[in-house]
């Protein structure tokens, strides 16, 4: 819903909050769990009335010249990625309806980032309806909505994630965990050694890199190797180092970089890749050092 960590973590927090202050009003008619889920989802919805949606910088700008660009940082409110340790952690795989929250359709970036562009009720109508198989009715008094009214929703919001997801959910198709796995060793390797030509032959022709919070952000291995070629190798050097970890049930890594100067390598971002198959679509690099505490990767190496 909320496509942020600590929004997140703020929101369950409140959703505990107002459960027990209206305990005694809870009635039995449906289940605690559906009762707890609607708070949450109107926790949720009070949330994304006070701040604006999550951005991805694809969808804010459009691809830049790798010959001419700026990397500042933007002070937009930007998607940010979530460690797998807490969704496993929240979700064993035989929890229901937890599992479907957490599986990899409906937790992926890709897919977080199309239901950024969904207004805050449709977005809600959507979580319960798909992810979670609410029906009609229960997800109409959760949101205080009709049934019209939610299938209605339900509708616009389908139009809308057609126009920016590539297929449907339920083509969806995952890697395997040992396809990816191996894959994005060979990321980490050649990352490691400096080694663009390997690097960018792990990368479909039109894959994208972007940065979050920059708006720069690049399409097409020719513009993403002419960047690791001049800036990442060329201005930064070679010193850097990948611990591999897993976001939103995609291979994801934690990047270090050391300054000439420097005895440590200290955070630099935290990355996930998409994939197909046996290469990446897209590389998604979190320029956010405050990212490694959640996902418990080491301060420095």
């Amino acid at each position: 819903m909320l496509g942020s960590i600590e929004d997140a973590e703020d929101a369950v927090q409140e959703t505990y909050l107002r459960a027990w202050a209206r305990l005694e009003s809870f009635a039995g008619r449906a289940s605690f769990r559906a009762w707890l889920y609607g708070i949450a989802t109107n926790a949720s919805l009070d949330a994304l009335r006070r701040k604006k949606a999550r951005r991805w910088p694809s969808d804010v700008a459009g691809p830049a010249d790798p010959a001419n660009y700026a990397l500042a940082g933007v002070d937009l409110p930007w998607l940010q990625p979530y460690p797998d340790r807490l969704l496993d952690a929240a979700a064993p795989a035989d929890a229901e309806p937890e599992a479907a929250v957490t599986a990899r359709e409906t937790i992926e970036l890709a897919f977080l980032a199309a239901i950024q562009r969904l207004p805050s009720r449709q977005r809600a109508v959507l979580v319960l309806r798909d992810v979670l198989d609410w029906s009609v009715r229960n997800t109409a008094a959760a949101l205080g909505m009709t049934p019209a009214a939610v299938n209605s929703a339900l509708q616009r919001a389908h139009a809308t994630l057609a126009e920016h997801l590539s297929m449907g959910r339920g083509e969806w198709r995952s890697s395997s965990s040992a396809a990816e796995r191996a894959l994005l060793q060979q990321f980490v390797t050649a990352w490691e050694r400096a080694d663009t030509a390997a690097l960018v032959r792990l990368l479909r022709n039109d894959a994208g890199l972007v940065m979050p919070p920059s708006l720069t952000w690049f399409a097409g291995r020719e513009a993403i190797e002419r960047f690791f070629r001049q800036q990442v190798f060329g201005v930064r050097g070679p010193n850097w180092r990948l611990l591999p970890t897993a976001a939103n049930r995609q291979p994801a890594f934690g990047l270090y970089w050391r300054a000439s100067d420097d005895v440590a390598y200290r955070p630099f971002a935290v990355g996930a890749l998409r994939t197909t198959g046996d290469l990446i679509d897209e590389i998604a690099l979190f320029v956010d050092p405050q990212l490694f505490m959640p996902f418990a990767l080491p301060a420095t190496l």
